[in-house]
């Protein structure tokens, strides 16, 4: 369900770097646990992110939820379409559904593996 390639936040965001940059989205757990999404806030390109740090929010027809950056950097770009289909989050969280992409100022730390996300998404379940 989590793919490999990508690294984890205890705070339920996903990481795919590509050189230099990362993409950040919310995972399936938590888009599962969140329900259908109806509204995104997103950073603006040129914020900076601070990994730990909230940089956006989630609203759903059950509740709200902070989005927590899982890396430090400027944000470069941000997922438009979500403001009109928040949806895609639901639909394809770890492709169509990828929030925000940072230029990274330091190496992630701290950041899980889909095994041990997935270890910590069982854990959170019980």
């Amino acid at each position: 369900m989590n793919p490999k390639e990508l690294l984890y936040a205890k705070s339920h965001e996903w990481v795919r770097i590509e050189g230099d940059e990362a993409v950040v989205g919310i995972t399936h757990f938590a888009q599962e646990q969140l329900g259908d999404l109806t509204f995104v806030e997103l950073p603006q390109p040129g914020d900076q992110a601070q990994a730990g740090k909230e940089i956006g929010s989630v609203e759903s027809v059950k509740a709200a939820s902070e989005i927590y950056s899982p890396v430090s950097g400027e944000v470069v770009a941000v997922n438009s379409e979500l403001e009109n289909a928040p949806e895609l989050i639901n639909k394809e969280p770890f492709g169509a559904g990828w929030m925000f992409r940072v230029k990274l100022s330091a190496k992630p730390q701290g950041l899980l593996d889909a095994d041990a996300y997935a270890e910590l998404c069982a854990a959170e379940a019980h």
